[in-house]
């Protein structure tokens, strides 16, 4: 996936851009934290942004202007960009520190709609991890976020099943990853 995405054209001020995209639980984080590595130990000035970043149970995919503006807009004028981090500390979700991401060689942008249809055309590479069956991703993410987001997850799940069939991430990615 580096040598596709390095072959890519930057489509995005110079920036090229790679969305790793999936369902909740699917081990996006983990593979695109990898990937940054990987870019990093080639040389490549990378960023990785998240979209847990933005996103919070009563919005999950809304808050797309907000990385547009803060970050996608800058990194195409070829300046650097800046977002603030949902802070989710009290439990309830608020707009907490100042990230700045400072133009990079690729921008590795990992998360629930990273990939889709509105930002595919300044795309370098989309990668798509589906992660195993609903209920293994359901396991993973009770796992990591705690038994009491049980009920959330759930709904999300439910969310994003239906957001992915219209949006068609899985069909329009270069790498799919089980």
């Amino acid at each position: 996936m580096i040598d596709a995405l390095l072959a890519a054209p930057a489509r995005l001020g110079g920036v090229r851009l790679l969305a790793v995209d999936g369902p909740s639980g699917a081990g996006k984080s983990t593979l695109a934290a990898e990937v940054a590595a990987g870019l990093r130990s080639r040389g490549c000035h990378t960023a990785l942004v998240s979209t847990d970043a933005f996103a919070t149970w009563d919005d999950p995919v809304g808050w797309w202007p907000r990385l547009v503006e803060g970050v996608l807009k800058p990194l195409a004028d070829g300046v650097d960009g800046a977002y603030r981090r949902m802070d989710w500390s009290t439990g309830v979700p608020q707009p907490g520190e100042l990230v700045r991401v400072t133009k990079p060689d690729v921008l590795v942008l990992e998360g629930v709609s990273s990939g889709r249809a509105s930002v595919r055309p300044l795309l370098s590479h989309l990668c798509w991890i589906s992660g195993g069956t609903e209920a293994e991703r359901l396991a993973r993410s009770v796992a990591r976020d705690g038994e009491a987001s049980r009920a959330e997850l759930g709904r999300w799940q439910r969310f994003e099943r239906g957001w992915f069939a219209v949006d068609g991430t899985p069909e329009a990615a270069g790498t799919r990853l089980s």
